[in-house]
């Protein structure tokens, strides 16, 4: 039985009594500690995967040590420029034994797709039939009303001759 779980923002490959360096994660020593985004599981030939993560799974762990990892020593050159840049640095780990993997949510169906709903074309506004009066003796209050409810928005932008075209039509 192995597992794909994410611990400390990396994913890692686990099975049962492994030891696994992470990146250092808060917790005394000989604590336990449970990861519960797990992605992928393994339960004897059983494979379940998440839709991102396995609900109800966990890996729980114990920790064994928190220690530095080997030296990286950084070193930058630029020749013929007289720069040369040492730098060094030593990541902090955190040794964690996995203790178990308990499958009970990796039974997860997938989800059901939701069926389509015919919806009804929604009914336009009703456009006024016909203008019964003479636009070009109406006032500017009246042709920003009128133009409301033809459904024009920003009588200032329109020029009055194309407001008169699109409200007679």
């Amino acid at each position: 039985m192995y597992a794909i779980v994410e611990i400390a923002g990396q994913q890692f490959k686990v099975a049962q009594d492994q030891k696994v360096y992470v990146h250092r994660l808060k917790g005394e020593e000989g604590s336990k500690v449970t990861f519960d985004t797990i992605f992928l599981l393994d339960n004897n030939g059983t494979i379940s995967i998440g839709a991102p993560a396995i609900k109800g799974a966990e890996v729980t762990a114990k920790i064994l040590g928190h220690l530095k990892g080997d030296k990286v020593i950084v070193f930058k050159k630029k020749r013929r420029k007289g720069y040369i840049k040492k730098n060094g640095h030593r990541q902090a780990l955190t040794e964690i034994q996995i203790e178990s993997i308990t499958a009970s949510g990796a039974k997860k169906t997938a989800p059901k797709k939701a069926e389509t709903k015919a919806e009804a074309p929604k009914a336009e506004a009703p456009k006024a039939a016909a203008v019964t009066k003479d636009v070009s003796s109406m006032t500017v209050a009246e042709l920003k009303a009128l133009a409301k409810e033809q459904g024009i928005s920003g009588y200032t932008s329109l020029k009055k001759a194309e407001l008169i075209e699109a409200l007679t039509k």
